[in-house]
This record gives C-alpha cells, structure tokens and sequence, in this order.
C-alpha cells in the first residue's frame, strides 16, 4: 500500500494537515469514512419550483467575471444554457475555475435555483457531464484545508493497487451473512456503484466494527468474572455512622448506590462499576464514601479527575469530609512543586496517605502504592491498557468504580455497558431547584440581556456559550470573539468578562477558570470546554447561542453548569430553528428522559459524542439506526467467546488484548 509520502499532490502541509485529522497513514485514509453521500441526478428546470435544489449540465454561454466582494469573498457569473433556455450562474469562492469554465464546455451546476430571476445560486460546479444513471458522491468531513475532492483523489490512488486489509470477522460468520470480502466493501464505500452494493458494503463494515466491540465487552466481561478482588471486611454501621454525620441526607438513589457498592467492596470478585446520574445529582459524594469504606479495609484509594480545576475541587471537599477523621488526603497534579512531590511520592510508598486525588499522574511510573485498592475515575477519561498493565505488573488489582454525568437508556446501557455493573441516581439532593429553562429568538436579545443584568446585579455570574472559536465563511453562528465584543459594549463598564475555549493553553484555562471562581469574572464567554469539571455555585445563569446547533443531551451537560446551589438558576437557549425539538428541555431536567428523546431524534452520535471515550466513537456506525446490528453482533460475539473460539483466531485475540480498555 503507497505511503502518504507518495501519493499525488500531497505535501508537507497536506500531510500536516491529515495527522491534525488523525490520519497518519493510508491505512488511516482507508477507515475515513464518507458522513454522508450525495445523489446526483440530473433534474428538469422545466419541472422545478422557486428555491429548489438543481443538478443540471449545460453549456457555457459566456465568459465568466469574477467581483471581489471583499478580502475572503468573491463571487463569479457567467451564463449557462441548459435545456433550450439560457440562466445565469452565481457561485462563491471558485474563482480559480474560471479559466477552465470555456465558452461551449459543457459543465455540471449544482445548487439552488431562483425561479424569479431565471438563475442559479450553486454550491459546486463539475467540469463534466452527469452521467446517465444516477451518481452517489460520498462526502467527507472535511478540515484544515483538506477538501472532500483531495481526500476522494487521493482514496482513488489507493485502491488503485493492490492493498492488503485485515478482515477480523470470522470465516464462519462471514459464510453466515454472505459478507463480501473487505478490500472490496472499502472500494464500495468510498465509490460506490449502485445503491444495493452501497448497502451491503456498509452493511459488512458496521457489523465488523459492531462485533469487534461487543467481542471486546464480552471478553472484559468473561474475564471480570474470574478476576479475584480484594476481599474486605468492613462493618456497615460504621458506613452508616459516617453517613449520618454528613451535614447533608442522603437521597434514596444515592443511598441505593452505595449498599450496591458495598456488596462489591466486601464481595473477593473485583469491582467494576459505572455511577450514571445527572450533573448535579450527587455522585461525588457517593464515590467519597466509597473511599471511607475502602480506608477502613487498609487500602488507599486514587482519584482520578479530567481537568486540574477538578482535582483541586475534590481535595478541598475531601479535606473537609476527612479531615475531622484524621484520614490523609494529598493532591498531585502538573502543578505541584518538586519538594511536594517527593513528599507525596514517599507518603503514597509507606502508606501515610490514604487518599491521593489528581489527573493521569496519579498511575505514572514514578508513583508507587503502599496497597491501592480502590480507584475512582471519570468515565470520559477511562484506564487504557497501558495503564491496566501497569497497576497489574504492580502486583495491584484495585476495584474500579467510573463516575458518568451522561446518563444513556437502559436498553443502550445494558449492551454497551455489557461488562460492568450499572449504578443510576435518577432524583437530586434536596434543596435544588429545577434550573428554569426558556427559548428566546435572536431579535428578542434586549430580553436575554435584561435577565443576565438582573442576576449580575443580584451579585451573580453568568456563562454564555457560542458553538464556534473563529469566523467561518460556510455557517454564520455567534462564536467566542464576536460574543465578546457584544459582551464588552452591553457589560464591560459594570462587570468583568473572560474568554475559555479549546485553542487556549491549560495554563490559560485554569486561570480563567480560577478567576471565575473567586468571581473575579463576573461572564465567561466559553465554547463547550465548559461542560467538563466546573462547578461554580454562584454562576446562577447560562446562555447558550446557536443551541439549534447542539443535540438535547450536549445542552443538557451545558445547562448542568448552573443549579448548583440553593439558589434559583436559569437556563437560556438563543434559536430561530427547531423550536419543538428544544422545548423538551423547558419540559424536563431529568437527563434520562432527555437522553431517550435524543436517541429518538438524532441517533447515538450526539450522546456519545460529548463522551470522551475512545470505545463510544464509532467510524461508521450508530447505535440507534444500527441497533439491530448491534444485537446480531452480541449474540454472536457472546457464542464465539463461549464456545471458545477466541483463543482459536491469533488475529482476533491479539487485536482484543491490545485494544481493550478497563470499560
């Protein structure tokens, strides 16, 4: 298979460009796969309405002109006749066609066509003739200034060789289904010639990447089954005792939660349990009296949180609740200064700390435990094999519990959570209040800055959310610097207003987000980085533009942000679109309900796609539309597993081993 070096046209900045994609090889640029594909059929002007999309060819009439509209747009006319009749052609940013466009040569329009002006408004022009049976363009998601056409060019070049693929399904349930061989559904899938093959190519290559993943959950599954834990003797009433002196009650979920935790806790098979709940819903604190019971067997316990904001949120709450029981806490992250460091490293070695909370540093190299026996983690940053291996060629086995703020259906849950056990808190601590949630339209933004005044006014903080970091030429949403600027002119004599997004060093974040705290920022101007690990009690409102452009469950997370006190909080969701999907939001504040309604509307790739883990991004499928595949691959992933062929098939068991993560 040729290299990326080698192929035609692709340079150094290309090249640079695809790795900033996660293509690093031709391997790579084979499993990119098409998010959509185009139908392109011929249409008859005579038959179409005014604003409908057109796909004609024609002739070129005339030379076309181009007008510079200003620094990043241009616009280019020429006339076209097709069908006997003579339109003109308007198109965007395609300049550089113009001498190609001669005058006779016969071209393809695609766009929109203005009935009322006799012209068309085209999106893309093709310097040939359609051909006479309908044409299916796969259409790739395109950045950094590789255009879905590059990447079709160079995907042709490729698979004008000969190339050589690793097939992992099984010689036996590829006979079952009739699958065609994979060399031949990634030609398919990338050039597809007939709508029936499209299917069957896709078909081959979802269950593929379906039963690899369900071959790994029940793999993972099979093995926690014999995997021995640490076996604790621990009494509950001193569980209960430290509960009752919590100055919060418990709720009956939370309460739930933790007896399931303590059977695994006292039970010799090693935990592996996921605690889902709504942000907010009090999963933090269930995850600290895991901990307690964990330091009553003897063992340490590891906090393992995403950003250091969080971290250092934790330890000041664990500082509090552990304190008063002369149980030692440490925080570790990229931060603390050489001499704490070897401090922490020596209390962790002889066993003086019991509880370390930070990010990933807490399982480096350096870091050695006296007796870890409990970990806790964020489900989005889960253990990779790396890290598994580690702990285990440490002679450790410490039982697993992952903390999730984005609640999925039980059905999605059983299967793609096949292998751990599943712990819900549906209700909320008492003494919250709903976060009161409304649609506004852009042309009622006095309104919106009228409610933000009065919260400021009260003393409060505000976030105001764009989907977007930079202009764009092809979407016109609010982002981060226009935000700002509006901010500035409406607020900036009366409050002070920050800016966090994703291109922003973490130093940078941390600072924001520091300042945010102290409430030394009074709006934060934030792209969605804000979602993850910020728990500001005083930020009482949220502004979220564009919110047409975010799935329920994203908005969801986004509206967690506020709510988090006893104070009243408000949630404002800016869109001129899609009015009846949003409003479920200002119906319910239960992320289970809102989680199913997104499965119904938008399929898995929204609710997954705010989670971070590496296992939930599928390449091509999704688990809604693709559900009953998903099961066919369930099934026969759990037989293949029982009936040991696994350890039959080299390739599969060594995919397995080196893919698996501690899910």
């Amino acid at each position: 298979m040729k290299q990326l070096d080698e192929l035609k046209g692709l340079g150094p900045k290309t090249k640079n460009s695809l790795l900033k994609m996660g293509i690093e090889s031709s391997c790579d640029l084979l499993f990119y796969y098409p998010f959509r594909y185009d139908v392109l059929k011929r249409s008859n002007i005579r038959e179409l309405k005014q604003d409908d999309k057109i796909i004609i060819d024609g002739v070129v009439e005339t030379i076309p002109s181009v007008f510079h509209i200003n620094r990043k747009l241009e616009k280019m006319n020429f006339r076209f006749q097709v069908d006997g009749r003579v339109v003109q052609v308007i198109i965007f940013n395609r300049g550089f066609l113009k001498n190609k466009l001669r005058i006779g040569s016969t071209i393809t329009v695609i766009g929109k066509y203005d009935l009322k002006h006799n012209m068309i408004v085209a999106s893309d022009i093709r310097l040939s003739a359609l051909p006479d049976t309908p044409k299916i363009d796969p259409i790739y998601h395109s950045y950094y200034g590789v255009s879905s056409k590059q990447i079709r060019s160079y995907l042709f070049e490729i698979l004008s060789e000969p190339i050589e693929v690793t097939d992992y399904i099984p010689s036996a349930l590829s006979e079952k289904y009739q699958f065609m061989s994979k060399k031949r559904s990634l030609e398919l899938i990338h050039f597809p010639k007939s709508f029936g093959l499209l299917k069957s190519a896709l078909s081959r290559a979802k269950y593929e990447e379906l039963f690899l993943f369900m071959l790994k959950m029940n793999y993972l599954k099979q093995k926690k089954q014999h995997s021995i834990g640490l076996k604790r003797e621990v009494s509950f009433s001193q569980v209960e005792a430290f509960i009752s002196d919590l100055p919060f009650s418990l709720t009956d979920d939370q309460l739930s939660c933790v007896h399931e935790i303590y059977e695994d806790l006292t039970d010799s098979k090693r935990m592996n349990r996921l605690v889902q709940g709504d942000v907010g819903s009090g999963k933090t604190i269930v995850s600290f009296i895991a901990m307690y019971m964990n330091y009553l067997s003897g063992y340490q316990s590891a906090l393992m949180a995403p950003t250091e904001i969080l971290a250092r949120q934790h330890y000041k709450n664990l500082v509090d609740i552990f304190e008063p029981y002369g149980i030692s806490v440490a925080v570790l992250t990229g931060k603390t200064r050489a001499k704490e460091k070897r401090e922490i490293y020596s209390g962790l070695k002889n066993g003086s700390i019991s509880i370390v909370v930070g990010t990933h540093a807490l399982i480096s190299e350096a870091v050695e435990y006296q007796n870890l026996g409990l970990v806790i983690t964020d489900e989005q940053h889960r253990f990779g094999v790396n890290q598994r291996n580690y702990l285990n060629n440490k002679g450790m086995t410490p039982d697993i519990l992952y903390m999730s703020a984005t609640p999925i259906p039980r059905t999605y849950a059983l299967t793609i959570y096949g292998d751990m056990d599943v712990s819900n808190i549906h209700t909320m601590p008492n003494g919250r209040l709903p976060v009161i949630t409304t649609i506004k339209k852009n042309r009622e933004i006095r309104d919106v800055l009228e409610s933000m005044y009065q919260e400021l006014k009260a003393g409060r903080q505000v976030y105001v959310i764009a989907p977007l970091i930079e202009e764009s030429d092809k979407v016109d949403l609010e982002n981060v610097t226009i935000l700002e600027s509006k901010m500035q002119r409406a607020f900036g004599k009366l409050y002070q207003i920050g800016v966090l997004h994703g291109k922003m060093l973490a130093r940078e974040k941390e600072e924001v987000m520091r300042s945010f705290e102290k409430n030394e920022i009074q709006i934060l101007i934030s792209t969605t980085v804000v979602e993850v690990g910020v728990d500001v009690a005083n930020a009482t409102m949220i502004v979220i533009f564009d919110s047409e452009r975010f799935g329920l469950s994203a908005l969801h997370q986004l509206r967690g942000r506020v709510g988090r006190s006893s104070l009243q909080s408000y949630c404002i969701l800016i869109s001129d679109y899609e009015k009846e999907r949003l409003s479920i939001l200002t119906q319910t504040t239960d992320g289970f309900q809102i989680s199913e309604e997104d499965f119904k509307l938008r399929g898995s790739g929204d609710l997954f796609g705010v989670r971070q883990s590496g296992d939930m991004q599928f390449q091509i499928a999704d688990l809604k539309k693709d559900f009953s595949i998903l099961m066919r691959a369930k099934e026969d992933s759990e037989t293949y597993i029982t009936k040991g062929k696994l350890e039959e098939n080299p390739i599969l068991k060594e995919y397995i081993e080196k893919t698996q993560t501690l899910a």
